[in-house]
């Protein structure tokens, strides 16, 4: 094909619109101090930071919990809905991980995020992009699932957004009650996915909620 005609078919395709999502906050990490602060802790437990199995466990720990707690930007892509699809999007079973801020222990699940398309529909591997990058933090299940649900309403402007999430909790699982497999379900919906009781009864429906007469909170 010649280079002028393949260069004209490509200025006639849909350009994409880039969104650009940036992390919340431009955190200063002292990464010296946090691994004093995990030696202090080692050696306030009762722990010999000097042992050949510890000696490097700060360093670690420190640079593990960086890397949890710091989230990646990206680009949200979003692109024009010329063919006017208004049916759900639904991608279901995203795993995450997270951090909780009250004990700084894991919880971890899968996500079900879905929309009703506007005027623009967005690239689905960015919706998993979303919850990653929320979920680098210091978290409660409640804020990040409406965290996910405002960023999609807020910048892909949607008909609708509905996202659940059902978690396990280290805290849960590893002290306190120690009861392991437990999950917890969490739920936001906006726009039409909240208003219109047959929209989300399908949405619901979709994920597995509700089918035996359960509804988590919104």
């Amino acid at each position: 094909m010649p280079t002028e005609r393949l260069a004209d078919e490509r200025r006639d395709l849909p350009s994409p619109e880039h969104l650009a999502v940036v992390p919340r906050d431009e955190r200063t990490v002292d990464l010296a101090g946090a691994r004093a602060a995990v030696a202090a802790l080692l050696t306030a437990l009762g722990r010999d930071t000097g042992s050949e199995h510890l000696a490097d466990t700060p360093r670690r720990v420190a640079d593990a919990y960086v890397e949890m707690l710091t989230p990646r930007p990206f680009t949200l892509t979003t692109f024009p809905n010329d063919e006017g699809y208004d049916e759900l999007v639904l991608v279901r079973d995203v795993p995450f991980h997270s951090l909780c801020e009250h004990h700084l222990l894991p919880f971890h699940g899968v996500a079900h995020i879905a929309y009703l398309p506007g005027e623009r529909i967005v690239g689905l591997s960015k919706l998993a992009r979303v919850l990653e990058h929320l979920a680098r933090d210091l978290q409660v299940q409640e804020r990040l699932t409406q965290q996910v649900a405002d960023l999609l309403d807020q910048h892909l402007a949607p008909r609708g957004v509905g996202v659940v999430l059902e978690a396990e909790h280290m805290c849960m699982a590893l002290r306190g009650v120690g009861v392991t497999g437990s999950r917890t379900v969490t739920s936001a919906l906006r726009g039409v996915l909240r208003e219109d009781a047959r929209s989300r009864a399908e949405f619901l429906a979709l994920v597995g909620v509700g089918t035996g007469g359960r509804h988590p909170g919104t």
